[in-house]
C-alpha cells in the first residue's frame, strides 16, 4: 500500500489547527515522546491525539509493566521523573529466574532452582502501574503546553518531504484537521502509519522464527508470603518480591510483577510459543489458571489469595517495521514500531532509544541543520538494527526456556552484552552519535553470525539434555578475575559521566568482548569438550571476539587522546574550580537581634487581646 491523499476536503465548518508535531497515541511511548520534545526543543507546538479520555480507566493495559536500566535512566534523568516514580510506583530489584526441580512439584519456592538478584541494583529501576503512569504523564504534558485531543484518527496524509501533513481526527462527534510537518505514530497495534505504508512485518518467517502469544492477569490483595516470607539472610541484601520474577517451563515463561505496594496488586502473565504450547490450551482465564495450578502451583496459590481484576489474552505478540523514521517526516515508535517478547523487560528501553532519536531528528530539522537528513538516515538504521538485536534475544526461546542449565548460560551471555555494551552506550548518548553508529552497525554485522551460531549450539545441548551447571549472571565467581555481568569497565556512575560522549564506551566494549571470549571458551569446553574448542568455526568466532577486543582497545586510546583534559562532569569541575577560593570563616550571620525584634512585635499585637480578656 502507498500513501493516499485524504478525500474529505475541509468544509467551512471543519476546524483546522496548526502544529509542529502531531503524535497519534497517548500511551507510554506517545506521552514520553511529547514530554521529551517539550524539554529539548524550545517553542515547539505539539499535539497528542488519543480516543481515551484524560481520566482513563485502570483496565487500560499493555503487556509488561517493568523497566530496566536504559528505560529507568530515560524516565528518571531525561524526563525528570525520578521523584514522581519513587513516590508513586514500585521499586524494581533486578530480575530473578526460577526453574522447577520437578514438573509435578511446584507449590513452594523451594521446589525451584533459582538465580537471585542478590544485591541492590546500581541504576534504580521501577515496576510501573501503567494506567496510573499514563494518566499522570498526560496531565504533566498538558501542563507543559502539549494540546490533547480526545478523539480518534480517521486518516493521515503522509505528504512527501517537508510538505505539510494533515491528520483527520473525529473529536466529540466533529471532524477536525491537525496540520504539521512531523507526524508520529505511537498508537500501538492500530498501526495507523504501518497499514498506510505497508510497513509492518509479522509472522515467524520475518521474525527469526518467533511465533508467540501472551496471557496475563492482574490480582489485588495477594498474600505475598505465599511467594516468600521475606526472610532470607544468607542469599540477598534486597527483596525477592520486588524483583521481576521469571518462572520457566517447556515452551513458556511467566512473569510476576508487583505493581502497587498499597493494594498488594501484582501482574502475573505468560509468554508462550505456539509450536510448543498451543494457544487453545491457555487462551481463557480458566485454562490459564488451570495451567498454573498444574505447572506453577505457587503462582496459582498467589492468584487465589487475592481478587482477580481482569484477564487478557493476545494470540499474536511479535512484529516489526520495515522503516521507523522516514525522510517524509513520519515516525513510528513503541508497539507501533516493534515488539517481540516481554522477557528481560526490554520494551520500554527500546522506546527510550527511539524517542531520543526522533527528538534529535526533529530538533535538527527545526534548526535547519544541513546534516539533519543524514542524521535521520543514520538513526533509522541504528534503531532497525537494534530491533534486530532484540529479536535475537528470543530466537528459539520455545526450545530452550525450560532447560535450566542451557537457559542460565544463555541469560549470562545476553547479560554480558547488555551491561557491557548497551547500557554504557546509552549513558554516553553514543546511540545518537553518527560515527559510533557506523561502528555499532559494523560490530553487529559480524556478531550476527556468532549469535546465530551460539543459538544453534544451545539447541544442540538441549537436544542432548546436557548439564553444564547453573550459570549465575549476578555472581562474581563464574568466570575469571571477579567478573560479573553488571560490572562497569568505565566508572561512569561513580564519576557521573552522564553528559554526551563522556562515558568511554570503547573501554566497555573492549572488556566485554574479552570476557565474552572467556565465557565462550568455558562454554565450548563444558558443552563440547576439546573437540568443540578446536572446531574451526568456533575458533573463528573466538578470533572475532579477540579482534574486536584489540580494535576496541585502539578505539579506547584514540578516545582518551581526543578527550584529554575533558572533565568527567562539567558541573563538578566548575564547583571544584570555584572551591579553590574557599576559606573557612568560623562565623555566622546574626539572627538574635531579628528574633528579639519579632518577639517584641508579637507581644505588642497580643496586648489588646489580654486587656479585653481581663475586662
Amino acid at each position: 500500500m502507498t500513501s493516499t491523499l485524504i478525500r474529505d476536503i475541509p468544509t467551512a465548518n471543519t476546524a483546522t489547527h496548526d502544529y509542529d508535531v502531531v503524535i497519534m497515541g497517548a500511551g507510554f511511548a506517545g506521552l514520553c515522546q511529547a514530554r521529551h520534545l517539550m524539554l529539548n526543543v524550545p517553542n515547539l507546538k505539539v499535539a497528542l491525539v488519543d480516543p481515551r479520555p484524560v481520566e482513563r480507566g485502570d483496565k487500560d493495559l499493555k503487556i509488561g509493566e517493568s523497566t530496566i536500566e536504559i528505560a529507568a535512566l530515560f524516565l528518571s534523568k531525561e524526563l525528570g521523573l525520578y521523584e514522581y516514580l519513587v513516590e508513586n510506583h514500585v521499586p524494581k530489584i533486578g530480575l530473578n529466574f526460577h526453574w522447577p526441580k520437578a514438573a509435578d512439584q511446584t507449590e513452594k519456592l523451594s521446589d525451584y532452582y533459582h538465580i537471585w538478584s542478590n544485591r541492590q541494583v546500581s541504576i534504580p529501576a521501577f515496576q510501573m502501574n501503567r494506567a496510573k503512569l499514563e494518566r499522570d504523564l498526560l496531565k504533566m504534558d498538558q501542563e507543559m503546553g502539549v494540546e490533547f485531543y480526545n478523539g480518534r484518527v480517521k486518516d493521515v496524509d503522509l505528504t512527501p518531504g517537508d510538505e505539510i501533513k494533515r491528520v483527520n481526527v473525529k473529536c466529540k462527534g466533529e471532524e477536525i484537521i491537525l496540520t504539521c510537518k512531523h507526524v508520529i505514530d505511537a498508537a500501538g497495534r492500530n498501526f495507523i502509519i504501518g497499514r498506510k505504508k505497508d510497513n509492518v512485518l509479522s509472522g515467524p518467517e520475518n521474525l527469526l522464527g518467533l511465533n508467540n502469544a501472551s496471557a496475563w492477569v492482574r490480582v489485588r490483595g495477594v498474600d505475598r508470603s505465599i511467594f516468600h516470607d521475606g526472610y532470607d539472610p544468607n542469599n540477598s541484601t534486597t527483596s525477592h518480591y520486588y524483583a521481576t520474577n521469571h518462572y520457566f517451563g517447556h515452551g513458556h515463561w511467566l512473569w510476576m510483577i508487583p505493581i502497587d505496594s498499597k493494594s498488594m496488586e501484582v501482574s502475573i502473565g505468560m509468554m508462550h510459543h505456539h509450536d510448543q504450547l498451543p494457544s487453545e490450551e491457555v487462551n481463557t482465564q480458566d485454562k490459564f489458571l488451570n495451567f498454573l495450578k498444574n505447572n506453577h502451583t505457587v503462582l496459582y496459590n498467589l492468584i487465589e489469595s487475592g481478587e482477580t481484576i481482569d484477564f487478557n489474552y493476545r494470540p499474536k505478540v511479535a512484529h516489526k517495521s520495515k522503516e521507523m523514521f522516514s525522510s517524509d517526516n513520519w515516525y513510528v515508535i513503541g508497539d507501533a514500531a516493534y515488539i517481540f517478547d516481554a522477557f528481560y523487560s526490554y520494551g520500554t528501553s527500546t522506546v527510550a532509544l527511539a524517542i531520543e532519536s526522533v527528538t534529535e531528528i526533529i530538533r535538527s530539522k527545526v534548526a535547519k541543520e544541513p546534516e539533519a537528513e543524514e542524521k535521520r538516515d543514520s538513526f533509522n538504521k541504528f534503531n532497525l538494527i537494534f530491533a534486530l538485536t532484540v529479536n535475537y534475544l528470543y530466537r528459539d526461546h520455545g526450545k530452550q526456556l525450560g532447560h535450566a542449565s542451557v537457559m542460565s548460560w544463555r541469560i549470562y551471555w545476553e547479560y554480558m552484552w547488555w551491561f557491557g555494551m548497551m547500557v554504557p552506550m546509552y549513558v554516553g548518548k553514543w546511540h545518537i552519535d553518527q560515527t559510533f553508529i557506523s561502528i555499532f552497525l559494523g560490530i553487529n554485522k559480524k556478531i550476527d553470525g556468532m549469535f546465530a551460531h551460539v543459538n544453534e549450539q544451545f539447541n544442540e545441548l538441549v537436544e542432548k539434555d546436557a548439564n553444564l551447571g547453573l550459570m549465575d549472571c549476578y555472581r562474581a565467581d563464574q568466570l575469571i578475575w571477579g567478573y560479573y555481568t553488571p560490572k562497569q569497565f568505565d566508572n561512569y556512575l561513580a564519576n557521573t559521566k552522564l553528559e554526551p560522549l563522556h562515558c568511554n564506551v570503547f573501554a566497555c566494549i573492549k572488556n566485554t568482548c574479552f570476557f565474552v571470549a572467556v565465557w565462550y571458551t568455558k562454554f565450548l569446553w563444558k558443552g563440547f569438550g576439546l573437540k568443540g574448542l578446536l572446531n574451526p568455526k568456533n575458533l573463528y568466532y573466538l578470533l572475532v571476539l579477540v579482534g574486536f577486543t584489540i580494535q576496541s582497545a585502539i578505539g579506547e586510546l584514540v578516545y582518551k587522546f581526543k578527550t584529554r583534559g575533558l572533565s568527567h562532569n562539567s558541573q563538578i569541575s566548575q564547583m571544584r574550580e570555584e572551591f579553590k577560593g574557599y576559606q573557612y570563616k568560623p562565623s555566622l550571620q546574626s539572627w538574635m537581634t531579628e528574633f528579639a525584634s519579632q518577639s517584641q512585635s508579637m507581644k505588642s499585637e497580643e496586648q489588646p487581646a489580654k486587656d479585653y480578656a481581663f475586662k
